[in-house]
């Protein structure tokens, strides 16, 4: 997997939004039975999320939190942080080297993380989340 993950050039990586990993569920989790969110209240959230969206880009060409450029990230995300989402957001640039497409990146997956908690202010807890989802050792 690593070799594969080398053979892909770091501009493509770069333009990838999200990376998750996801690890072998334990049997006793998969027996049990009991799930916080169903699938259907996963669905009723994205669909909000997504009316949100659509709501906010009703005056544009956009649709989502993903086909925003610089200025629209400047207008939707960055005047949305709260004080400490603003710090985080400032020391992950800086202690991860963090390119300009990334740092847009986070910031438009943290509104997003934002829009599916149903708030307008995007916090500290947003922009970890979208830290989260970054692939590690790319800017």
């Amino acid at each position: 997997m690593t070799r594969y993950r080398h053979r892909i050039s770091g501009p493509l990586l770069d333009r990838i939004d999200i990376f998750v990993d996801v690890p072998r569920v334990d049997y006793d989790k998969l027996a049990d039975g009991d799930s916080s969110e169903g699938s259907g209240e996963v669905r009723t959230r994205v669909e909000k999320c997504r009316d949100v969206q659509r709501l906010r880009f009703s005056e544009s060409r956009l649709s989502s939190n993903a086909e925003m450029g610089p200025v629209e990230v400047r207008e939707f995300c960055q005047q949305f942080l709260d004080d400490a989402a603003k710090s985080l957001v400032r020391t992950a640039v800086n202690q991860l080297a963090l390119s300009a497409r990334a740092f847009h990146r986070v910031l438009k997956v943290s509104r997003t993380v934002a829009d599916l908690a149903g708030v307008e202010v995007v916090t500290a807890a947003h922009v970890a989340e979208a830290l989260q989802y970054r692939q590690r050792g790319h800017g």
